[in-house]
C-alpha cells in the first residue's frame, strides 16, 4: 500500500476511533501514535497523518454543515461512522488542502478508495456523489490542471520559491499514481 494512501487510512481510522468512542479531541495525539505504531511503525508520513487528522478536527464545524447540505437525505447521525469520517477527510483535502500536493480529483479518488476498503457496499458511490457535489459547488478547482496553463502555473510558483519542490512533487507523483488506478466517475449520472 502506498505510504500516502496508508497515511490517509490511518488518519481515517484515528478519526473513526475518536468518533466511535465519543472521545475528546484532546485524545487525538495518543490515538494517532497508537495507530501509527499498530499499522505503520516505520511510517515517514507521520506529519501528513497528523496534519490530516488534526486539520479535520479543527475544521469540523465547517465541514459537517457541508456534508449536511450535500447529502440532505442523510442526517449526520444516520451516516455510518466510517462514511462520515471519510467524507470529513475528503472535504478537508478538497477545501483546505494544498492542491499542488494533492489535486482535488486525487483527494476524491483517495476517499472513494477508503470507502471501498472500509465502508459498506454502497459507500464508494455515496462518497463519490457527496464529494463530487462539493467539488462542483467549489467551482471545480484545478479541473484542467494537466493543461499547459496548469503546468506553467506550477513552474512559476516553483521559480518564485513558493513550492517546496522535492517533497511536494514526490507526494503529488505518489497521489497521481494512486489516482490512475481508479476512474473518478465524477461526471457519472446517478
Amino acid at each position: 500500500m502506498a505510504s500516502r494512501h496508508l497515511s490517509r487510512s490511518i488518519a481515517m481510522q484515528s478519526l473513526y476511533e475518536l468518533d466511535f468512542n465519543e472521545l475528546s479531541n484532546e485524545q487525538i495525539d495518543e490515538i494517532i501514535r497508537h495507530n501509527i505504531a499498530e499499522f505503520a511503525p516505520n511510517s515517514i508520513q507521520a506529519d501528513f497523518i497528523e496534519k490530516l487528522t488534526k486539520g479535520v478536527l479543527e475544521k469540523q464545524s465547517v465541514i459537517d454543515p457541508i456534508i449536511e447540505k450535500c447529502a440532505p437525505e442523510w442526517p449526520m447521525e444516520q451516516i455510518t461512522i466510517v462514511d462520515r469520517n471519510i467524507l470529513r477527510l475528503g472535504i478537508y483535502e478538497l477545501m483546505f488542502g494544498d492542491y499542488d500536493e494533492t489535486p482535488p480529483k486525487v483527494a476524491i479518488n483517495e476517499a472513494i478508495e477508503l470507502a471501498k476498503a472500509y465502508g459498506g457496499s454502497g459507500s464508494g458511490r455515496f462518497i463519490n456523489g457527496v464529494l463530487g457535489t462539493v467539488y462542483r459547488e467549489m467551482g471545480e478547482p484545478m479541473k484542467n490542471d494537466n493543461t499547459e496553463a496548469g503546468r506553467e502555473r506550477r513552474e512559476n510558483e516553483e521559480s518564485l520559491g513558493k513550492v517546496d519542490n522535492d517533497e511536494k512533487e514526490d507526494n503529488k507523483k505518489e497521489d497521481e499514481d494512486s489516482a490512475e488506478k481508479v476512474d473518478l466517475r465524477l461526471d457519472e449520472k446517478k
